[in-house]
């Protein structure tokens, strides 16, 4: 396994929750795409089959985390048939950052050089990936798809959500961050492996258990002086649909408690090492 610039004494404090590895063919590439999925149904199969068209599989490895999928979209047969690298199945506590932190620890461990995610329920164009890894070749460590910049196309985006994003969440995240964001709720992004081994970064912690992680991100990266972009990207929802795993007043609620945790700076961490 490589664990390229990770000593042993920092991946031992690393808190991932436990998972295991049904699929697994090496790395290719040293970029991978990381799909955290929980019972997609189609629209992941939809998603894989749109990815192989794209040949994404060409230019970095694909690895789907799964949280828990119990429909049966997940067969290995499938997804070894459109260019997926790795399965892993989180078996420990938490949601979406529980996911991330599983599937990071592990592209991280396995000398990946960059990360890009994507969910899997087939709302965000695939087609921008080679754009990301392209980003993060010329240094760039915190690359977020953008729907609300030049280029950028959202289609039937629920008008609450639209509002919530433009209005409420993206402005508070830019004014605390220093950086301009516009598209700050979706997980479709990039990170350098730098930025995610940065001690004073620290993703590694049991404090992201659920959309913790994505804010947090959004914050601290800009505060420590990386450089972050958002790329235009078009994200689709389905007409009549809202494939979303935040709905209701508690999903909304949880996601603006999150958000000011993370402004206020509730989930920092500083290395005593290298504080001054």
């Amino acid at each position: 396994m490589n664990q390229a610039n990770i000593t042993p004494e920092i991946r031992a404090n690393w808190q991932v929750p436990t998972f295991e590895i049904p699929l697994w063919l090496e790395r290719q590439h040293p970029w991978c795409v990381v799909i955290p999925v929980i019972n997609e149904g189609q629209r992941i199969k939809s998603q894989l089959s749109r990815m192989a068209a794209l040949k994404i599989n060409e230019i970095a490895d694909i690895i789907i985390v799964d949280g828990g999928t119990t429909d049966g979209s997940l067969g290995l047969n499938l997804l070894q048939q459109n260019g997926v690298r790795g399965l892993l199945v989180k078996t420990g506590l938490g949601k979406l950052s529980s996911q991330l932190r599983c599937a990071y620890a592990f592209a991280l461990d396995q000398g990946y050089e960059g990360i890009i995610t994507i969910d899997g329920n087939d709302k965000d164009d695939p087609e921008a990936i080679p754009r990301f890894i392209d980003a993060m070749k010329q240094g760039v460590d915190f690359v977020q798809a953008s729907r609300f910049i030049s280029g950028g196309i959202a289609e039937n985006t629920p008008k609450s959500r639209d509002l919530a994003i433009r209005f409420i969440h993206a402005p508070i995240l830019s004014l605390f961050s220093s950086f301009k964001w516009t598209d700050t709720t979706q997980g479709f992004r990039a990170y350098s492996r730098k930025m995610l081994l940065d001690p004073n970064i620290a993703p590694f912690r049991n404090i992201f258990l659920t959309y913790e992680l994505l804010a947090y991100l959004s914050y601290r990266a800009p505060k420590l002086g990386y450089h972050c972009l958002e790329l235009p990207t078009i994200r689709r929802y389905p007409i009549g649909e809202v494939p979303t795993k935040i709905s209701g007043f508690k999903g909304n609620l949880l996601l603006l408690q999150v958000l000011f945790r993370a402004c206020f700076g509730k989930y920092n961490y500083v290395n005593v090492s290298t504080s001054k």
